[in-house]
């Protein structure tokens, strides 16, 4: 039964309740469950069915979850004469009396209650039944949905065929559509009886449209009338209620009293003009709506012709604009008239990879000739944003460009590229707010009576909420304004103002009174700093800022410079503190290493004995000056520090270093100085290093190196990598947008390589050949070239490339045999082969010489391999005659034949005729029925020929039968035999892609599954027909014996024979077949070989049957064995049961030492279904067989020697469409006899069988037929007729498949597609539905390509980052690269292959022990000295230099 499986779903049939305790992943689950098994067949042909598939608990416990699964299947409109499912089950009970007598059962559609349940009311009387609890599986709930009963349960199905799938069609009837494809009609009419008419015309509506509800209010009648796209009209009444049907499409009628309804869920199937009939009385109103069908809709064509002719390009598909109605191709306006219609994108695929040709082999390209690039958008740089802020546009222009295979880029037209999406050509830019003004609150009013002032602070606000500039400064709003408090003034007379009180007293208030801040803006200065000098001159500095009192917050506000009147007070002033004297300096510095004392002279009043002025003593009388030595002991070693030095950096954090020492002075009189050992010197150090401007940067660009030169000379580009950056107070660097930085970037890219190339020596085609005749060489021509500054190569004086190496290349080349030559006898390299092919592929290459048995509608190429004979010229003959092929064979020009999809008519002998040399082929049709038989032109002597032949006839007719015809077919028969006993029950699905039934023997687990064709030597075959002859082994053996050693084998015969090298060939070769595996058995799950349907007997005493073979008894005999093989790996174990049951062993029924059973003397109490089971660790089969006793009686499908075979009785039981029951003597004296069924009428499109049907009376040897009433008491009469090949008359055809170019999926393995389409018997391609019943072709394979010789390499790890802790990383470059060029190419070609870490952690130790603070980078101490420790990510990294900052 043929079956379309579109979807599977689990059906929950109860519900599963699981507590915390109990709850098992589902993991644990799904290992208590064995696999699921094989799909059921569908419950029907056509229609929507159900299929179902079975899996076991593995647990002594209760599995959770289900143990049956259902999907749909046969998703398949049924032909309009195959009826109702429902209706066929009620009228199924029509030979079942009820209430004592028969009744014609029609359908109970949509029950309420119970939709699943058998529900029929009987034809006439109106009685409805439950005939059955349940209908079928796959029947329909309802009749206006998709739901479909399983098992008694009514399953929701979407439109799309799923099981529980809610998908709906949209209103244009497109499942999971969205209404795109259609358009809503709405509107009303109202008749008016006055004009005179006796009918008007409401709404025309056109075909396929949908959802057509109309309703009329009045006194007036609807009718339809239908025109079909063909012209015929149609006319319908709507006089009273109920369904109608009109060019094929049903319309509900509603006729009420005050109205008329009229609803078609449609499509229509014509154009449909609903009218109105006029009568007496009032106008009446129509509303009408509908969803029209837009008959002008784009359609995909198929891809243009390839842009190159070889060597990489491409080809793009386009779309037009197709009329549904008609089924032609309208202009392009009509598609454009509904907005809805969206023209689709063109597609674009590479086309034509393979290397080019030239006329005498092949041309030497450069490795940029093997791919053709694409057309791309091509876009140019941003232009600058229009504002700086608020939000502005930039623009650039994007073109189609296409680069030649020079690598000359060219402006293209712009639909090439429209295969992709078109880059943006504006954008938005600088979107954050401009800065703004932002005035605070006012102040308080400065005086508390009478007029004053009140101040508020203004500032300028940008988009991060930061005080900064950029505002208007004509828009600042005023930071001051008068006020007035309504509170009059009192002043005392005697309280003067400072400007009223003397110049005296006024100059001592300002310098006693300190200045204060107030509520206007005003200078405040800071207390003076410390003289920056103790002696002698110095200077004093303080601060001045500008403040003002905010008197409602009673705060401070600084306040810009300019926002305070007046002059603004000096910051810095000198200053002097006491005379620097020579003498007392040095005695107040020198604390030790030896400095000098000045005795102090002063004047002196005699008598009060107190200092008086220097200028009241004499100055002749001075003493003079006074020395003496002072702390003469030596100084200790000291630190000496250096100036520091300017910052390393202007913003983010710098460094400033200075040099710091321990130095000592070794005594006072000595100059030189000795640096000393840090540990001399007492702590602290000074600091050398310290951070400085550490504030953030302003926003900057960054430029990267440049990057390598596109050319090496005649002008090239480089590009470099330019960013926006911002070097942050921490030391980070913060990467921004490019709109942060300055508008103008440096350049990204720039000329090079400006230097003029030089000339080289390029080679072009080879020349002609050295001679005329016979053996003579070619040399490869070679010409100066220099590239110029366009990149054109242009041809120079061949003076230019002197000193270059001019290349040589030669290579033989063969002509003609020369007249006066000798020429060699022709050689047919033929294989004497025998070709079994073990099951379907797409391609076979054959050579002569030998046998083929393939199977048919399989693709044959046969090879003819020849030396010292040209291959174009090799003739072939079948049977001895030209070879004049069908269609579907072709001989090519390299002399091979090939047969497109074989036929039973391409059987026979082939011979290939090279000279005087020949080579033969006999060709069988597995599954053939036609034996080969040899020509009567070839025997000797067989007739007298009247007619004389021309001597080139004579030449062409053998003298004897060249080689035998039929040797092997016996040997290849059984293989095959033994072929259909191995299939493994796998998914049908899984078999015809992959068929992976086993074959497992002791000497070599290879897979048979995995071969194509079996090649066996005829001179192997010989021996095995010989030993077979002689009788030596059993059959049986021997033939599994030839089978294991040919799958051995396999692999190498396979790839030597079916695809030998040949490069003229290379396109059309399928992938080779892999070598399985023979050095290590793969485990393997038990299976039991079932043996053909022959039965032996050895002796004829004794039986010997094969498990799955009935074993029908009709007289004793002695013994009875029930023989049962089986193969694995470990090997399985066997045992037997007896109806389900376990088998009790005894004297008579017993195992023998191969686990076969043999039942002695055999008796009625022994039938029964004897199951053998083969059991190993991976797995499970059984294989039952029934034995039945008949002792004679009855007739069964048995032979007059007692053994079960095939005969006519069982032909015909299992061609009928209802099994017959066997009749016993006077139990069953009428029956009805049915004949076998006639051959189809038609091979495809649905045609018809019949057969005879007749009522035979007493059965047991004296039938003779009576009259068809006297069998009606044994039950309903068989069908005499029933509908066959129901599929339409379509196949699915292809496309030869295309070059070997995509993607990489493997070591040297691509893809290759080819188109697969469906045609008619005319070779009209057809909509694929019509070929939805039938297999269709793979259009995607592998391929072996040198393009995929690739892998993944690597580079070696860079250093660690870091020693210890949980930080440290290190990175390395991983590309992909061709293993014999190692030019890197793109990863994704890789991607078949895991792809190598590129990056990963190292050292990952710990740092210490467990609580122990250590430092896990060498930068810490710079780190401490930084002041950088109370940053997270430092600290962390830095625990022991950090711990005491």
């Amino acid at each position: 039964m043929e079956r379309n499986v579109v979807s599977c779903k689990l059906l929950v049939t109860a519900l599963l309740i699981l507590s915390s305790r109990t709850a098992r992943s589902e993991e644990d689950r799904d290992t208590l469950w064995d696999a699921w098994g094989s799909w059921s067949e569908c419950s029907r042909t056509c229609g929507g069915g159900a299929s179902y598939s079975l899996r076991r608990c593995l647990s002594s416990k209760t599995c959770e979850g289900q143990n049956i699964k259902y999907c749909t299947c046969s998703n398949v409109d049924c032909p309009p004469e195959a009826g109702d499912f429902r209706a066929q089950q009620c009228s199924a009970h029509a030979d079942v009396r009820y209430q004592g007598q028969y009744h014609e059962w029609l359908p109970v559609y949509n029950d309420p209650d119970n939709p699943c349940a058998l529900k029929c009311k009987a034809k006439g009387s109106g009685l409805v039944m439950e005939l059955a609890p349940k209908v079928l599986d796959g029947t329909r709930c309802y009749t206006e949905s998709l739901d479909m009963c399983i098992s008694g349960v009514c399953q929701i199905v979407g439109c799309d065929h799923d099981l529980g799938s809610a998908v709906k069609e949209d209103n244009c009837g497109v499942c999971n559509g969205d209404g795109s494809s259609c358009r809503l009609v709405r509107g009303h009419y109202k008749t008016q009886h006055a004009s005179g008419k006796t009918e008007d015309t409401v709404v025309a509506v056109p075909f396929k449209s949908r959802h057509v509800r109309l309703v009329l209010k009045g006194p007036d009648h609807l009718y339809v009338e239908s025109k079909t796209l063909q012209g015929v009209k149609g006319e319908l009444v709507l006089d009273k209620s109920g369904q109608f049907l009109l060019e094929n499409t049903t319309l509900d009628f509603q006729k009420l009293s005050d109205k008329e309804i009229l609803r078609i869920t449609g499509p229509l199937g014509a154009d449909f003009t609903l009218k109105v009939q006029f009568s007496s009385g009032a106008d009446s109103v129509v509303q009408y709506i509908y969803y029209q069908p837009i008959i002008h809709r784009w359609r995909e064509t198929d891809f243009f012709p390839c842009s190159v002719p070889c060597g990489g390009g491409y080809q793009l598909t386009s779309a037009e604009c197709f009329d549904l109605r008609s089924g032609r191709v309208v202009v392009d306006q009509y598609c454009h008239y509904y907005p809805e219609n969206i023209k689709p994108k063109p597609k674009l695929q590479e086309c034509n990879m393979e290397l080019c040709l030239a006329s005498d082999g092949y041309k030497q390209i450069m490795p940029y000739d093997l791919y053709h690039p694409l057309p791309r958008w091509e876009s140019s740089p941003w232009t600058a944003c229009s504002t700086s802020c608020g939000g502005g546009i930039q623009s650039r222009s994007v073109s189609c460009v296409e680069e030649d295979m020079q690598g000359t880029i060219t402006t293209a037209e712009e639909w090439k590229c429209l295969y992709s999406s078109k880059t943006a050509i504006l954008q938005p830019c600088n979107a954050y707010d401009c800065p703004t003004w932002l005035a605070q609150e006012w102040s308080p009013c400065t005086v508390t009576c009478g007029q004053g002032l009140r101040y508020r602070v203004v500032l300028c606000i940008d988009h991060r909420g930061l005080h900064a500039g950029g505002c208007n400064p004509t828009t600042k709003p005023h930071i001051k304004e008068e006020c007035l408090v309504t509170v009059p003034c009192y002043k005392s007379i005697d309280t003067l103002p400072v400007e009223a009180k003397p110049v005296w007293q006024k100059q001592a208030i300002e310098l006693d009174e300190e200045v204060s801040v107030g509520e206007e803006p005003t200078f405040i200065p800071a207390p003076w700093q410390s003289c920056s000098r103790t002696c002698g001159a110095g200077t004093q500095r303080r601060t001045v800022r500008c403040q003002v009192l905010l008197s409602f917050s009673q705060s401070v506000a600084d306040l810009p410079d300019d926002e305070c009147e007046g002059v603004k007070p000096v910051t810095s002033q000198p200053c002097y503190r006491t005379p620097c004297s020579g003498v007392s300096d040095r005695g107040k510095e020198k604390s030790c290493g030896g400095g000098v004392q000045e005795a102090v002279v002063i004047c002196l009043n005699k008598q009060t004995r107190e200092a008086a002025e220097q200028s009241l003593c004499v100055s002749s009388r001075r003493p003079p000056q006074l020395l003496q030595d002072c702390k003469t002991q030596p100084c200790p070693p000291r630190w000496k520090t250096g100036e520091w030095s300017s910052c390393s950096a202007s913003c983010g954090v710098g460094l400033i270093t200075r040099t710091v020492a321990c130095s000592h002075r070794p005594s006072r009189d000595s100059n030189r100085t000795e640096v000393l050992r840090d540990e001399d010197c007492q702590s602290p150090k000074p600091i050398p290093v310290q951070a400085c401007n550490r504030f953030d940067c302003p926003p900057m660009w960054d430029t990267r190196a440049w990057g390598q030169c596109s050319q090496s000379c005649g002008g090239g580009f480089q590009r470099r990598q330019v960013l926006c950056k911002q070097r942050l107070a921490d030391g980070s660097i913060l990467e921004l947008p490019d709109t942060f930085c300055p508008s103008k970037s440096p350049p990204s890219q720039q000329i090079c390589a400006k230097l003029e190339c030089p000339a080289r020596w390029v080679t072009t085609d080879w020349s002609q050949c050295s001679v005329t005749c016979g053996n003579g060489i070619q040399r490869l021509e070679a010409v100066c070239r220099r590239q110029g500054e366009d990149r054109r190569h242009q041809n120079v004086d061949p003076e230019n490339c002197s000193l270059l190496a001019r290349p040589t290349k030669i290579r033989p080349c063969s002509l003609r045999l020369c007249e006066n030559s000798l020429k060699p006898n022709p050689i047919i390299l033929g294989q004497n082969k025998v070709y079994i092919q073990w099951r379907k592929g797409k391609k076979l290459q054959l050579v002569v010489g030998g046998y083929a048995y393939l199977l048919p509608w399989t693709t044959v190429v046969l090879r003819c391999p020849t030396r010292n004979f040209r291959k174009g010229q090799i003739r072939w003959l079948k049977e001895g005659k030209p070879l004049i092929g069908p269609p579907h064979l072709s001989m090519t020009s390299l002399g091979y034949v090939k047969f497109q999809q074989l036929r039973a008519s391409d059987a026979g002998i082939y011979t290939c005729v090279a000279g005087q040399a020949r080579e033969h082929f006999v060709l069988q049709i597995i599954g053939s029925k036609h034996k080969l038989s040899a020509p009567a032109s070839w025997l000797l002597g067989v007739g007298q020929q009247k007619v004389r032949e021309t001597d080139a006839a004579m030449r062409e007719r053998f003298q004897e039968l060249p080689v035998p015809l039929n040797r092997y077919d016996n040997i290849v028969e059984q293989l095959l035999e033994l072929k259909g006993s191995l299939q493994d029950e796998k998914d049908p699905a899984d078999k015809t892609q992959k068929n992976r039934s086993t074959l497992e023997d002791e000497r070599a687990n290879s897979e048979l599954s995995s071969l194509l064709v079996l090649i066996a030597d005829t001179q192997r075959l010989d021996e095995i027909m010989h030993d077979l002859s002689e009788g030596g082994q059993r059959e049986g053996q021997l033939i599994a014996q030839l089978l294991s050693e040919l799958a051995i084998t396999q692999g190498e015969n396979n790839e030597s024979t079916l695809h030998p090298p040949e490069k003229a060939e290379s396109s059309t070769q399928v992938p080779p077949l892999h070598k399985p595996n023979i050095k290590a058995p793969r485990l393997r799950s038990p299976v039991i070989i079932q043996r053909p349907r022959k039965v032996g007997v050895v002796p004829s005493s004794e039986m010997t049957v094969h498990v799955g073979v009935p074993a029908l008894l009709q007289k004793p005999i002695a013994s009875l064995e029930l023989r049962c093989e089986a193969l694995g790996n470990p090997e399985p174990s066997l045992t037997w049961t007896k109806n389900g049951k376990e088998l009790h062993y005894n004297s008579r029924v017993g195992l023998l030492s191969s686990g076969s059973l043999r039942i002695q003397s055999p008796s009625k109490p022994d039938e029964g279904l004897y199951t053998c089971t083969a059991t190993n660790r991976l797995g499970t089969t059984s294989l039952s067989s029934w034995l039945q006793i008949t002792g004679g009686k009855g007739r069964s499908c048995v032979q007059s020697n007692g053994i079960g075979a095939n005969g006519p009785i069982c032909s015909e039981r299992s061609n009928s469409s209802q099994s017959a029951e066997l009749c016993h003597g006077q139990a069953c004296p009428l029956r009805w006899r049915m004949d076998p069924w006639s051959p189809c009428s038609a091979s495809c499109g649905g045609g018809s069988q019949s057969r005879s049907v007749r009522c035979l009376k007493d059965p047991e040897g004296r039938s003779r037929e009576v009259e068809s009433r006297q069998c009606l008491g044994s039950g309903r009469r068989p069908s005499d007729s029933r509908p066959c090949n129901q599929l339409p008359c379509a196949r699915w055809a292809s496309t030869s498949w295309g070059a070997c170019h995509g993607q990489c999926v493997g070591p040297s393995l691509a893809t290759q597609h080819r188109h697969v389409y469906c045609q008619d018997i005319n070779t009209t391609k057809v909509s694929y539905r019509m070929c939805s019943g039938l297999q269709r072709p793979v259009s995607l394979k592998n391929c072996s390509t040198e393009a995929c010789v690739l892998h993944w390499r690597v580079e070696p790890w860079t250093p660690c980052t870091a020693t210890c802790g949980r930080h440290g990383f290190q990175s390395r470059q991983v590309t992909c690269a061709h293993r014999r060029t190692g030019k890197a190419t793109r990863e994704h070609h890789c991607m078949w292959r895991p792809r190598p870490p590129s990056w990963q952690r190292c050292n990952i130790l710990s740092c210490g022990r467990a609580g122990e603070c250590q430092d896990s980078t060498r930068y810490c101490e710079k780190v401490r000295q930084l002041e950088l420790c109370t940053l997270p990510q430092f600290k962390s990294r830095c625990c022991h230099s950090c711990k005491n900052t």
